[in-house]
């Protein structure tokens, strides 16, 4: 779980069951980090509430600290938990196109060489 959290309530009232659920959602997403680089991995939300000419606009920002990375996801949606589920979505895209450039190719290597070896042998 993503130890480090700064959830940031901005025009909207501080709900803790709001709390509760990003957590909740966002804190699973070390799953698609590389081990070496989940301690360090920091996690800065922004919960906003504005007005809309069809009524509440809910935004979800979320800014995700790694080691050689930083990646931003903003969503905006009629209702906040909409809107954190969109940013979860988008953000294991992310994850995952991050994880596949910052961990060690050695075991994509060692794939490759194996069924390649055994193309050449039969």
């Amino acid at each position: 779980m993503i130890e480090r959290f700064d959830i940031q309530f901005i025009h909207a009232s501080r709900d803790e069951n709001l709390t509760k659920y990003v957590t909740k959602k966002l804190g699973k997403l070390d799953r698609y980090l590389a081990k070496q680089s989940r301690p360090s991995a920091h996690a800065e939300v922004q919960l906003k509430e504005g007005k809309a000419t069809d009524g509440r606009d809910c935004t979800c920002e979320v800014t995700l600290h790694l080691p050689h990375d930083v990646i931003n996801v903003s969503e905006t949606s009629l209702n906040m938990y909409t809107a954190v589920d969109i940013v979860e979505l988008k953000l294991k895209q992310q994850m995952r196109k991050y994880k596949e450039l910052h961990t060690s190719g050695t075991l994509r290597r060692r794939l490759s060489s194996r069924f390649s070896r055994k193309s050449v042998v039969a």
